[in-house]
């Protein structure tokens, strides 16, 4: 397999159409103080399921062939709800290799939307390996979260949004923050950026201890993350970059920037009192950087993707209590 292009991400835009929202971009005066700059921030915690995996899921389950039975997908709850959602559309079983830890509002959501959920150690498991034996024991194909072409390019869609976006807000140059697991989002919205608002660059943000895509980039090589669970920032804990997406990072994206948690729980409450956003902690790591790191920002202004809200009501209210 390859990594898609510009072409492929447009033809993921017409298949997913009307089936996923064009999210706003959003600001706040307080926040453009707290950083020094122009903060814009990309909504995707809107998006249908609560995060930019509506995309992603949907263009890879309409590129299906007819007669399909069923998919398989691995994820902590946010791709597993995008593909369950299509899946149900398209009246495909979908089977989900979830580990044991994810939170249980993301657990609930996958199973509302119709999908059986299995559930794995994330800390000793070969998470590949299972879905691999899983989806042969069953007959399903499999669609992995983010080293997977038409994953990549349905979440390109959201680049193709941002350059719009920009445009309209008068913005031409600005470093693109993402948060980053895989990479599939990352790598999607570079190949997007690069065809049509070349002088934004992306910039993928991960949480400290989990910070596997800045390393590697770094190293000029692929490199794993020491632990695989334990780390607030769910959504993108992921042991290493894809081999997909690494490449597209490595051509195209500036350095990886990484936050702490402290700061995570900071920019989720700042987003609920300035934007009215619930964002979930790997939601919020690209506005962490945009805001506590200006340091490690260039230009007038800045965009930060918001990538999902499906947070745990608990860590939720942490979050608003220490921010």
């Amino acid at each position: 397999m390859n990594a898609p292009d510009i072409a492929d991400i447009e033809a993921a835009v017409v298949r997913i159409g009307a089936h996923v929202r064009r999210t706003p971009m959003l600001s706040a005066p307080a926040l453009d103080a707290l950083a020094g700059r122009r903060v814009l921030v990309k909504a995707e915690c809107l998006q249908h399921t609560g995060s930019f995996k509506a995309r992603g899921g949907w263009a890879a389950v309409s590129a299906l062939p007819a007669g399909t039975p069923g998919v398989l997908a691995m994820s902590s709850g946010n791709h597993a709800q995008g593909v369950a959602r299509a899946a149900a559309a398209y009246g495909l079983a979908a089977v989900i290799l979830m580990p044991a830890d994810a939170p249980d509002v993301k657990i609930a959501a996958s199973r509302a939307l119709g999908a059986e959920v299995v559930a794995y150690d994330r800390a000793t498991a070969d998470r590949d390996a299972l879905a691999r034996e899983l989806a042969a024991e069953r007959g399903l194909v499999l669609i992995p979260p983010f080293d997977h072409p038409e994953v990549i390019a349905g979440q390109g869609t959201v680049g193709l949004e941002i350059a719009e976006q920009a445009q309209e807000q008068g913005v031409e140059e600005a470093d693109v923050l993402v948060c980053c697991g895989g990479g599939g989002l990352t790598a999607g919205i570079a190949l997007a950026l690069e065809a049509r608002a070349p002088g934004l660059r992306v910039r993928p943000v991960e949480p400290e201890g989990f910070d596997d895509t800045a390393r590697s980039l770094a190293a000029g090589r692929i490199l794993a993350n020491a632990r695989r669970a334990g780390g607030l920032c769910d959504a993108i804990l992921t042991p290493q970059p894809g081999r997909l997406t690494f490449p597209v990072m490595q051509r195209l994206c500036g350095s990886g920037l990484v936050v702490s948690e402290a700061e995570v729980l900071r920019a989720m409450a700042l987003a609920a009192h300035h934007l009215k956003l619930v964002l979930e902690p790997g939601g919020a790591v690209a506005l962490a950087a945009a805001l506590f790191h200006p340091q490690e920002n260039a230009g007038a202004a800045v965009i930060a993707v918001a990538t999902g809200g499906n947070a745990d009501p608990g860590v939720l209210a942490r979050a608003l209590a220490a921010g």
